[in-house]
């Protein structure tokens, strides 16, 4: 399985890796700065490989497969298991829904410490990010979102460190809130990778996120949806 280099450093825009395996169009690599879409939300990374013989390769996807990572290049490409390949990574769109990223886990532990309202899904994209929650308890569910969103732009103007770290299983499921996707628990590893926004917000999380709230900028509601009793969703994006 590839070292996921985006949780040990979410800034990496470049980095070279090994090749482990290729499959038609599909190379695995012994390291990867590409988060696979849509695994934790988020959409694929793209960006490109550059080949030993200085050919630039599209990378269109990157996807888990058997734990591991596959990316997807545009075209078949001659390599063989241990050559070596650098790893571009397409930063505007990633910066963008890390951004989104660290937006929705403010948004989330607002409604969450409000309502009581669970994740029940989501997806961030670089243009747009949509969240469902739980909202069943909550008459006006609308304005609910709409100051919750209020409330999201005062947090992140408050220019608050993301602190990313690991704990033991054990130990991150003691704490209040670590899980806000309901009926969903991490996976079952020996150490989780904790995301928390000091005296905001705490969760498991394999995703890559800012470093700073204000590196966010302010967040747009655009739509807003009822999709069943559990299911309220909101879309929004990043002020321009």
């Amino acid at each position: 399985m590839a070292r996921l280099l985006f949780q040990e450093d979410s800034y990496l825009k470049e980095a070279e890796a090994a090749v482990t395996k290729i499959d038609g169009n599909k190379v695995f690599l012994d390291s990867t700065i590409f988060h696979p879409g849509p695994s934790g939300g988020l959409d694929t990374d793209k960006g490109w490989l550059v080949l030993p013989n200085g050919d630039k390769v599209e990378v269109v996807q990157a996807v888990e497969e058997a734990g591991d990572v596959a990316h997807v290049l545009s075209r078949t490409v001659e390599l063989k298991p241990g050559d070596k390949v650098k790893c571009i990574l397409d930063w505007e769109r990633r910066h963008k829904m890390m951004r989104l990223h660290t937006a929705s886990h403010v948004l989330a532990s607002i409604l969450y410490n409000r309502y009581g309202a669970l994740v029940t899904g989501g997806h961030i994209q670089p243009d747009e990010a949509k969240d469902d929650f739980d909202l069943s308890n909550v008459e006006d569910w609308k304005t609910a979102f709409q100051q919750a969103v209020d409330e999201t732009n005062t947090v992140l103007k408050k220019c608050i460190e993301v602190k990313v770290y690991w704990l033991s299983r054990e130990e991150a499921l003691k704490i209040p809130g670590i899980v806000k996707l309901a009926g969903r628990l991490p996976p079952s590893v020996e150490k989780l990778r904790i995301v928390e926004i000091p005296g905001i917000d705490i969760q498991a999380d394999g995703g890559p996120h800012v470093k700073n709230t204000c590196e966010v900028g302010e967040i747009v509601l655009k739509k807003l949806e009822s999709k069943g009793a559990k299911r309220k969703r909101i879309y929004y994006s990043l002020k321009e």
